[in-house]
């Protein structure tokens, strides 16, 4: 008896270990843009029309392309952000994704960039959201401003590098875009190893969203759009949650 009780105990753990495995291998494929039959997000493409109520599109950020007419193909963007001048006197390019490591880096670029940094036109399909966070502060107290051209995108955690200028411009036709975020390593079961740290980081996203004045109930969409998805923000939304403001905000 005792012999079957310990056998039905490790066949039982063995099982639980598997059915883990499992599921962290499918986490993985899907984060990694593999899906099986019936995996596929209900979101329409990036390319289809926004209309209000109808905002989630399937998010493919190494396959991001601007949705209108681009002031630069979005995919070209490099794999960490860049900073690079345009031309127009204080105005330089912050583009790319946002590797780990790029807001100590970018913040000693822009410290150091001559002629100095007046205004960051942002493009990137997101990252490392410590990152923006870092950086996004840094803009606030230097008092850079950011933009956001006609047909560029600003995905995942770009929103918070936009939100940390002194003052924020979005022309008309730019591609602002929120969903849930991985904080730390990519876990599948987060119910039973990660939620502390998942609520730690929504919080720390929400207090720096409030500090930048932005309306921290734009992460009603974060939360509720998976990371697979992207949802776009109408632009009486982008002023809504106070996104957009003019030189003397």
């Amino acid at each position: 008896m005792r012999g079957l009780t310990v056998g039905r105990v490790l066949t039982g753990i063995l099982a639980f270990q598997i059915i883990i495995g499992a599921f962290l291998v499918l986490g993985d494929m899907r984060a990694n843009g593999f899906r099986l039959p019936g995996m596929t997000p209900s979101a329409p493409r990036l390319s289809e029309p926004v209309r209000p109520g109808d905002q989630r599109r399937v998010f493919e950020p190494s396959r991001q392309r601007p949705p209108l007419n681009p002031a630069r193909d979005a995919g070209d963007l490099p794999s960490r952000l860049t900073l690079t001048e345009t031309g127009s006197a204080g105005e330089w390019r912050l583009e790319g994704t946002i590797a780990p490591g790029d807001g100590a880096r970018l913040i000693g670029l822009i410290d150091e960039a001559d002629p100095a940094v007046d205004t960051l036109v942002l493009q990137s399909p997101g990252g490392s959201v410590g990152d923006a966070l870092e950086l996004g502060r840094h803009l606030r107290e230097a008092g850079i401003n950011t933009r956001m051209l006609r047909g560029e995108i600003c995905y995942s955690a770009c929103p918070y590098l936009l939100a940390g200028g002194a003052a924020r411009e979005i022309e008309e036709g730019a591609s602002v875009g929120v969903h849930q975020h991985y904080f730390g390593k990519s876990i599948i079961l987060p119910a039973f190893v990660a939620v502390e740290d998942i609520q730690r980081g929504q919080g720390e996203v929400m207090i720096y969203l409030e500090e930048m004045g932005i309306d921290p109930l734009v992460m009603s969409h974060a939360l509720t759009t998976p990371s697979d998805e992207i949802y776009l923000l109408l632009p009486e939304e982008l002023e809504r949650y106070n996104f957009v403001t003019n030189a003397d905000a």
